[in-house]
């Protein structure tokens, strides 16, 4: 199997040792920061540093004034964490050991973004903002989303590109000192925070027949057993409550079925159009054969960096998906039940013990992902990992 580790620039800018240590790992290719959201991240290995602290949501390399000049949103330069062309001069190390550069292209995930231009946001059923949410409903926010794919995307030397944060982001953000965590919301209540009410959401309801007014005001309704404590997934149905782990009937028992099914209407359309019209850009943008990926979550209605997809929908406009499988991978199947020849399904798998990974259990691991249908791998992340994790992953690879 293919397996492919991910990279931040500065895990490789200033140590000559890091690219050689990489392709030693077994690695057929590395999936290299392009931009990036902020992160506090550590450098185990690095001679001039051990924590580097990506202060906002910036690319990584220099932007190009022609397509963003007079444009109020654009890309972010980053400050002295990722300096000049931090992206290319990593592409460049990584490409002389060896190692096949992709870049990785975080989008819909944006905190200076919502801080600075606040109306971009999502807004929930209380009027709270996610500055870290970026509405992908909004024309501008998905013009600027989809030059962002291109450019970013598109890097010298890259042969491909893997897309994070695609579609809908929600509550579920570890911001600065998260203290969020105090109420169970399960898989219905997170959806129902992720609803957005901003002026173009409350439009697209109204374009499906519903009244964003009432809406807001059933969401609400339909959480309030959650506040109070009630388990997971609700509460308030008419049979006596959603069940925890209920999944989208949950979400039908809440506020029915039929308003249920408005919202997902509008909100699968908004975020399929902006995958694909993403994916066109950057395909306009590359040389013949680039690859493109998404992170996905086969459950449409999900958020977040893996965005919920329709697996069917998403093969026929992708060349595949990188699925999180940090809980076993069981979200493999739906995307290789689809038997599209040809389509990269990588199973992905962190590897950093501290950040709940098993490296020591990693050909185990990719052997149950082959079953499933994974094509390939991703290791989530080289530049994190201690030296024990390193040489488990060396080892597991080296099994397989």
């Amino acid at each position: 199997m293919k397996a492919s580790t991910f990279v931040y620039p500065w895990d490789v800018n200033g140590d000559p040792g890091a690219p050689d240590r990489i392709a030693a790992l077994g690695v057929d290719q590395v999936t290299l920061a392009a931009a990036y959201h902020s992160t506090r991240a550590l450098t185990p290995r690095h001679p001039r540093h051990r924590v580097v602290t990506a202060e906002h949501a910036a690319v990584l390399y220099p932007g190009d004034p022609g397509r963003w000049t007079g444009r109020a949103l654009r890309p972010y330069p980053a400050g002295d964490w990722a300096p000049g062309d931090a992206y290319g001069e990593a592409a460049d190390a990584l490409a002389r050991a060896g190692l096949e550069v992709h870049s990785w292209v975080v989008l819909a995930h944006n905190s200076r973004l919502g801080a600075e231009h606040p109306d971009t946001s999502v807004v929930n059923a209380y009027g709270d903002r996610y500055p870290w949410a970026p509405c992908i409903a909004q024309p501008a926010t998905r013009a600027y989303l989809v030059d962002l794919a291109a450019e970013a995307a598109v890097r010298p030397g890259a042969a491909g590109t893997e897309l994070e944060s695609l579609g809908w982001y929600g509550f579920q953000h570890l911001h600065a000192h998260d203290k969020t965590g105090g109420v169970g919301l399960g898989d219905a209540g997170h959806y129902l925070m992720a609803l957005c009410f901003c002026p173009a959401c409350r439009e697209g309801y109204g374009a499906r027949g519903l009244d964003a007014d009432e809406l807001a005001a059933a969401v609400r309704a339909a959480l309030e057993p959650l506040w109070r404590g009630a388990p997971e997934g609700g509460g308030t149905a008419p049979s006596g409550g959603a069940e925890p782990g209920g999944g989208w009937a949950d979400v039908e028992k809440l506020l029915g079925e039929d308003t249920a099914a408005a919202t997902r209407a509008w909100r699968d359309d908004t975020a399929r159009t902006l995958q694909e019209a993403a994916v066109a850009a950057v395909r306009t943008a590359a040389p013949e054969g680039f690859q493109v990926l998404l992170h996905a979550d086969p459950v449409a209605y999900h958020v977040g960096a893996n965005a919920g997809v329709d697996p069917a929908h998403i093969l026929s406009v992708a060349d595949g998906v990188v699925v999180p499988c940090a809980g076993g991978p069981g979200l493999l199947a739906p995307f290789a039940e689809q038997n599209r020849e040809g389509a990269v399904i990588a199973a992905n798998l962190t590897v950093v013990a501290g950040m709940g990974g098993s490296p020591g259990t990693l050909a185990a691991d990719a052997a149950r992902a082959r079953e499933l249908g994974a094509t390939e791998l991703r290791l989530y992340h080289a530049g994190l990992a201690s030296d024990d994790d390193l040489e488990a992953v060396h080892r597991g690879l080296g099994a397989l």
